[in-house]
């Protein structure tokens, strides 16, 4: 196994792994606005949600590695500390990329990469009309993490409005995953794109609880056949068949392909003697 100690490599070649093995990782839309009412737009892909109640998205404008200096994103919520994160998704994903670029201060990135203004209800910096789910946030607290480049800066912001776009509602009016189509940034220049033709549900155990890995029968745990998923479908059943268990590999086969559709009763029932 290659081991690395992140003191012993350069920073870039830090990111790279770093950037390479932590995604993909969605990606913040962030609006902002400067004192002077200097509007800016730009994409970060450190970025999450961290708690629901009360609503929390943070994101971190990163000091850039080549030359340590900071971006315009973070000055503004310096200066003006309210921001509009708009989610990607793969209908914008070139146009996100394009507000990337590092214009100068004054330059309005909507401008530059096509996408529309709108303004927003709550806060200074404007809504992003193309983007399915907009949110409005007050920022609450920026945490440096350091004065190197590459350094990040947590910008912690509370969610005080949101705004969904209806195309992406389905029939109930909830957010349709598949119609969202997101998109998500990996290492150096690859994104990732999450549609109907990627995406695939796990059951969560939270209401019942799995057998386990341990509690599988041996002729099913040591099975040459199933692989680390299909065992752990098996295992996260609540109660293990009363019945004596194959070792055939060709039953082990079909049962697979019960597992590749989810049919997880069904692969059990193949599995019984």
């Amino acid at each position: 196994m290659k081991t690395i100690i992140p003191s012993e490599i350069s920073p870039a070649q830090l990111q790279n792994v770093l950037q390479t093995a932590i995604a993909p990782r969605p990606i913040a839309l962030a609006s902002t606005v400067d004192k002077n009412g200097n509007i800016n737009l730009s994409p970060f892909s450190f970025f999450n949600m961290f708690s629901t109640v009360p609503p929390i998205l943070i994101f971190s404008p990163s000091r850039r590695v080549r030359d340590n200096t900071v971006k315009h994103t973070l000055e503004n919520v310096q200066e003006i500390p309210e921001v509009v994160i708009g989610i990607v998704n793969f209908p914008i994903v070139q146009q996100i990329s394009l507000a990337s670029t590092e214009y100068e201060k004054d330059t309005n990135e909507f401008v530059k990469s096509g996408l529309t203004m709108r303004d927003a209800d709550l806060v200074k910096p404007k809504l992003i009309e193309e983007c399915p789910v907009n949110f409005e946030c007050k920022v609450q607290e920026i945490k440096s993490l350091g004065n190197e480049g590459g350094a990040g800066n947590l910008v912690i912001c509370e969610v005080i409005k949101i705004h969904i776009c209806e195309e992406y509602l389905n029939a109930e009016g909830n957010l349709d995953q598949k119609k969202l189509d997101l998109v998500a940034r990996l290492g150096g220049n690859f994104y990732s794109r999450n549609n109907e033709n990627n995406l695939f549900e796990v059951p969560k155990p939270l209401v019942t609880k799995g057998i386990g890995f341990d509690l599988l029968p041996d002729e099913i745990k040591y099975s040459k056949v199933f692989t680390g998923n299909d065992l752990g479908m098996l295992a996260n059943t609540e109660e293990l068949p009363a019945a004596k268990f194959s070792s055939d590999e060709k039953l082990h086969i079909e049962a697979q392909n019960y597992l590749l559709q989810n049919k997880i009763a069904e692969a059990w029932e193949v599995l019984i003697k």
